[in-house]
């Protein structure tokens, strides 16, 4: 279990922070450390995988690669799985599920391809069990084996983290479609607050002013504060055989120590939302992940916010439409309105308010904004500085630096 290949994916444009991140927690460069595309391989012990899990706030998943092999039919996708060593991982009397991925397969049938792994997995374990074989469970297995079919190779993993990782634990109370904690995450990495690769953050307040229920906040205040990203969570490889408690017990007590080092770092951390519903959720969460006395959230609209602090910062922000981010008499007008904002329509006259807001108020501001519509800065009237690319899910954005003066940025025509 010293000699292990492991792959860590994340969303597409975040792969070389969590490279600077994966080298920061395992030490492993060079050689041992390879950005592919969404995602990161990396060799290392079994040690690093328990310390990716608990402290990486980038990754997706942290999985152990069993095998590669060249496939042209289901069958070779049988032969391969059944010549890994999955009793070295788990027993009979465990649950499994088999997840599959695609990339230019010539397969015609995801789901028979699956099946065709699965049995080969069964099988083995009948063979030297005898008679015995797992059970299949969907929805909440003891472990996950992950399959990723390429145009002509098959790739096996054991998933070691379980449930995602952006599922920190603390987040119970949350809105329609929010952030998620690694897209946070890389948000405060890209815009050069958090440095993943030292831990350091910028001495500069931080600022979200539609926050929804306090992801990008809470967020922001567990790294400034030290604290572990999977502190308050359990992971997949507490089920498989490798796992022993004593010194996965030292590793979280050293996080914990380090937490504690960390603690009398002051860092400036604020969030506001037009829905005091959506605050009362981020200051619940806020409780839950330990830094309530870290964060300032808010009631408030994005257009009438002052700074809230007198020394310029840093505003980082993921706006969606409707009626958390409407302007004051527009949030909770109703459904048609908030469909009326879905759609963009009043989307470009909130940005440009907001834009004329920053302008007027938020002078020596850094504002990054988070966005799908590669139009914005033209409905905000201001000229980006930068463009980083950035995936939310399957959706294609850009994370959009603002560098905030008095009066326009734009040149006049």
């Amino acid at each position: 279990m010293n000699d292990l290949s492991l792959f860590l994916p994340c969303a597409a444009g975040v792969e070389d922070f969590l490279a600077q991140e994966v080298h920061a927690i395992t030490g492993r460069a060079g050689a041992d450390l390879q950005v592919l595309r969404a995602g990161v391989r990396v060799h290392a012990a079994w040690r690093d995988v328990l310390a990716l899990n608990l402290k990486s706030r980038l990754a997706q998943r942290v999985l152990v690669e069993l095998a590669h092999a060249p496939y042209r039919s289901e069958d070779d996708l049988y032969a391969a799985a059944g010549a890994v060593a999955w009793e070295a991982w788990f027993t009979p009397r465990q649950t499994f599920k088999v997840e599959t991925t695609a990339a230019g397969s010539p397969l015609k049938s995801l789901n028979f391809a699956t099946l065709r792994i699965k049995d080969a997995v069964a099988d083995r374990f009948r063979a030297r069990a005898g008679g015995v074989r797992p059970s299949i469970e969907t929805r909440s297995p003891d472990v996950r084996v992950f399959a990723h079919l390429a145009a002509d190779r098959l790739s096996l993993s054991i998933d070691t983290s379980g449930e995602a990782l952006f599922k920190r634990g603390w987040r119970t109370d949350k809105g329609d479609a929010p952030l998620k904690e690694t897209l946070a995450a890389a948000m405060l990495a890209a815009s050069g607050w958090w440095d993943p690769e030292t831990g350091a953050v910028a001495d500069l307040p931080l600022y979200d002013p539609c926050c929804g229920s306090g992801t990008l906040p809470i967020e922001a205040a567990q790294i400034a504060a030290g604290l572990p990203a999977g502190g308050q969570r359990r992971f997949g490889f507490e089920r498989l055989l490798p796992h022993r408690a004593e010194p996965w017990a030292a590793l979280r007590a050293e996080a914990q120590a380090a937490a504690t080092a960390a603690a009398m770092r002051e860092v400036l951390i604020f969030g506001s939302d037009v829905s005091h519903r959506m605050v009362d959720f981020a200051q619940r969460n806020a409780e839950r992940a330990g830094v309530a006395g870290r964060v300032q959230l808010r009631g408030g609209d994005a257009l009438q916010r002052m700074p809230p602090s007198e020394r310029p910062g840093v505003m980082l922000l993921n706006p969606p439409y409707g009626e958390r981010i409407a302007p004051g008499g527009f949030a909770g007008a109703g459904r048609g309105a908030r469909e009326t904002a879905q759609t963009g329509d009043d989307g470009g006259e909130f940005f440009a308010r907001l834009a004329a807001h920053w302008k007027k108020h938020y002078a020596g501001w850094t504002a990054w904004v988070l966005t799908p519509d590669m139009k914005l800065p033209q409905r905000m009237r201001l000229k980006e500085s930068r463009r980083v690319p950035m995936w939310n899910g399957p959706i294609e954005c850009r994370l959009l630096r603002f560098d905030m003066v008095a009066g326009s940025a734009r040149e006049k025509p």
